[in-house]
């Protein structure tokens, strides 16, 4: 399921949520090697997870894909989140990004395949969705973007 809501952004408190989790990683991502960085680490925490060598592959994927938006578009980067979460009885690794850049004007148009602001291959988003469950873009321009994406074990 993919929802994709245009409103206000959440406090910043509750995008801090999966830092608090048992199985959590986080970090900041404003240069290219912190990209690297959080890969790693999103791996390391899929391995402890006990996912299997796919649904990692599509996580870490997932999250570099992220990670490489906050860097390159969100002015001053952001942070990205991944954690162990249970919701509705089940098991997901949780992906969230959030920045306070310049945001996205037309939510729906970043989703479509080749559409691209800054000269890539326009598969971002667009891929995160197909490598994660659920995907949830929250966007106001001028003011930032929240991406939460989960993977279900």
């Amino acid at each position: 399921m993919i929802a994709l809501l245009p409103s206000a952004r959440p406090s910043r408190s509750e995008a801090m949520q999966p830092a608090l989790a048992e199985f959590a990683v986080s970090g900041r991502v404003s240069v290219e090697s912190d990209v690297a960085h959080m890969l790693c680490q999103v791996m390391h925490l899929c391995t402890r997870l006990g996912l299997g060598r796919i649904a990692s592959a599509h996580v870490a994927t997932a999250a570099s894909e992220l990670a490489n938006n906050l860097w390159m578009h969100a002015d001053g980067g952001g942070w990205l989140y991944a954690a162990r979460i249970v919701e509705n009885d089940r098991v997901a690794v949780e992906l969230v990004a959030e920045d306070s850049g310049p945001g996205i004007v037309d939510i729906g148009l970043a989703m479509c395949d080749g559409y691209s602001t800054g000269g890539g291959l326009g598969c971002g988003l667009p891929g995160v969705a197909r490598l994660m469950d659920w995907l949830d873009v929250r966007s106001v321009p001028g003011q930032g973007t929240r991406v939460r994406a989960l993977k279900w074990c």
